[in-house]
């Protein structure tokens, strides 16, 4: 089923998420849900507070870039529950986009390596370096569980430059081709 993801200015974007256990009611298809979400919103990552649910809980799934990428092809993966351990290897700019910021990039620096903890939908439990853009991926959606969008992550000239476009936001004016559930 495709969810409507949450735009700037839900309050939902803005929280920090919650853990859950195996417990959880309908994990499983929450995860389907948030999959097909993802690849009909043409993303590579969603986390659960762009869907209005305040757990920690992200998908990824890198297949789509597997075309120029080999290395990701059959690249999907849930993290729930994740933990940030520790930053490593080098700081890149990069343009990011996000799903719940419809029609903005910036340039963000981030680290190309992060050691993470995390369960998989199974709740079998993971300790691993996660490297390149897996890694930028990774960082950008953990950021939605402690209540950051990437643009909390530039400049503050850049987020002057950028004001317009974010205040159409926060006034409910989304322009994309999914579905969204926008301030009110």
């Amino acid at each position: 089923m495709i969810l409507p993801i949450y735009t700037l200015g839900q309050p939902v974007l803005r929280k920090v998420a919650e853990e859950i256990t195996p417990e959880y009611p309908d994990i499983k298809e929450l995860l389907a849900n948030m999959f097909e979400t993802m690849s009909k919103a043409d993303g590579v990552g969603l986390a659960a507070p762009q869907v209005g649910l305040s757990i920690r809980v992200f998908v990824i799934d890198l297949d789509c870039l597997s075309e120029e990428f080999p290395e990701y092809k059959g690249f999907r993966k849930a993290f729930i529950n994740p933990e940030i351990l520790e930053l490593g290897g080098e700081e890149e700019t990069i343009e990011e986009g996000c799903l719940s910021l419809p029609g903005v990039h910036e340039s963000v620096k981030r680290m190309n390596r992060v050691h993470m903890r995390y369960l998989d939908e199974n709740f079998a439990e993971h300790d691993e370096w996660i490297e390149g853009y897996e890694a930028r991926v990774v960082q950008h959606e953990y950021d939605h569980l402690d209540g950051k969008v990437f643009v909390d992550r530039i400049s503050a000239l850049r987020r002057q430059l950028i004001k317009g476009k974010l205040n159409a936001l926060l006034k409910g004016k989304a322009h994309c081709t999914y579905k969204v559930k926008t301030p009110r």
